[in-house]
């Protein structure tokens, strides 16, 4: 819960940029997900901040919602603060192939800038939903590629040394995950390291990766991307296959005829439903092959 005294510094500093009690499965590509106790839409890096320093001062619980991808928020909502950046979209291509990106910028956004001024080694990212701060704390990627290792440099807000750069030497990037970003910091923005290229081979890469995703992803059905990591040597939707679970229904999710490592919402899905398909998976894949399957999705919040 939050405290009458948070409120009140929350909406003295944002003021009707700050929500109470609001639902979030609007805000969320899955379109599931009970309320925010409070909804912050910051329209400025030092907003964030502001804020970050604000929920540590008041001991608030505060999580980033970003583009509302690969996240799955349960129908109890989630505690504290929530913040959403999708109004931090400056980016900028300096020289020597340098593109600065705010959290909040989208994957559609970095990949037409690189089309457009002609570089390469993001072609991959085409299609990967969500924004740069995602991208950056989950490490977004395909096989074989990863946006880790053209990562020079990213800035966070921390709750006690203010904003931080904090330079590639000092992350390290795993499958799914990064380590290096202090407790309870929130990525403001990212530099990524670009080569030159050329304009019209970048577009065709990106068409091609677009292709490949329309063709093999649901991508016109509410999802939350892949929801699980592919364990070594193995493809997660392949095991689901296997186990005989696509296109299984649980209420009004479904876990994808199209490709089994997607759960859609088919139009009145709940948290509760798609959590009970993703054990449902967990649960056959270990009987029938031993594998333990780990979300690569966030599950957050509170069970309704």
């Amino acid at each position: 819960m939050i405290t009458a005294a948070a409120r009140t510094a929350l909406q003295r500093l944002m003021g009707e940029r700050v929500r109470f009690n609001a639902l979030l499965g609007r805000f969320t590509s899955l379109g599931v997900g009970g309320p925010a106790d409070a909804l912050v839409v910051p329209e400025a890096l030092e907003e964030v901040e502001a804020l970050v320093t604000l929920c540590a001062e008041h001991d608030v619980p505060l999580s980033v919602l970003g583009g509302g991808f690969n996240t799955l928020v349960l129908d109890g909502g989630i505690e504290g603060v929530v913040l959403r950046m999708q109004r931090l979209r400056e980016i900028e291509v300096s020289s020597g192939g340098l593109l600065y990106a705010e959290a909040g910028v989208s994957h559609s956004q970095v990949t037409r800038v690189c089309q457009e001024r002609g570089l390469s080694g993001l072609e991959f990212s085409a299609g990967i939903p969500g924004s740069v701060g995602g991208w950056v704390t989950m490490n977004a990627g395909i096989p074989d590629h990863e946006v880790g290792p053209l990562v020079a440099e990213i800035r966070v807000a921390t709750p006690s040394d203010g904003t931080l750069w904090i330079a590639r030497e000092e992350l390290r990037f795993e499958y799914r995950c990064v380590h290096g970003i202090p407790p309870r910091s929130v990525v403001l923005a990212a530099h990524f390291q670009l080569a030159p290229g050329e304009r019209e081979q970048i577009r065709k890469e990106i068409d091609r990766h677009i292709a490949h995703r329309r063709s093999t992803q649901p991508i016109d059905r509410p999802s939350c991307g892949s929801v699980f990591k592919n364990p070594p040597g193995e493809h997660a939707g392949r095991l689901i296959e296997l186990a005989g679970l696509k296109g299984v229904r649980e209420g009004g999710a479904q876990i994808s005829p199209l490709h089994a490592n997607f759960i859609v919402n088919t139009g009145n899905a709940t948290a509760s439903d798609v959590t009970a398909l993703i054990e449902r998976a967990q649960n056959a894949v270990r009987d029938q092959r031993g594998i333990e399957l780990e979300t690569e999705v966030r599950i957050v919040g509170r069970p309704g």
